[in-house]
């Protein structure tokens, strides 16, 4: 862990490149040390139905969730939120110059008992990819 998931309006769709978010998000965690490498997952889900503000359409928002295995203290988590949070707020500044925009981020932590976790990327993680 961690999970980032990102939940943005879909009227977005077109201002902001999401892959190019995810990937800043990716590479950001990549350089905590609380966070494992193996573990980070990005990913971005469009959400078509919703009302913001005074309901007008022009008004947007990105919601950055992180779900994050329990046991960290809370001065590196603090640290880990606000080091994410600044890193996509720099990649959006240019859509907050032109567009109505909400940025929120929130981090939980998820209890190691009630989340059962396997895989083998921690065995590819070094490796060349085989082709199919």
């Amino acid at each position: 862990m961690p999970h980032f998931h990102i939940e943005y309006s879909g009227n977005l769709e077109d201002v902001i490149d999401m892959g190019g978010l995810c990937e800043c998000i990716r590479a950001t965690a990549a350089d905590i040390e609380t966070f494992p490498t193996a573990g980070i997952r990005v990913r971005a889900t469009r959400v078509d139905h919703y009302a913001i503000a005074d309901g007008k359409p022009h008004h947007g928002f990105i919601d950055i969730l992180v779900r994050l295995r329990a046991g960290r203290p809370a001065d590196v988590k603090k640290q880990a939120t606000q080091c994410i949070f600044e890193a996509a707020e720099a990649f959006l500044a240019p859509a907050f110059t032109h567009h109505s925009l909400a940025l929120s981020l929130e981090m939980r932590d998820i209890d190691p008992e009630l989340s059962p976790k396997t895989g083998t990327i921690r065995d590819h993680l070094d490796a060349t990819p085989q082709e199919s």
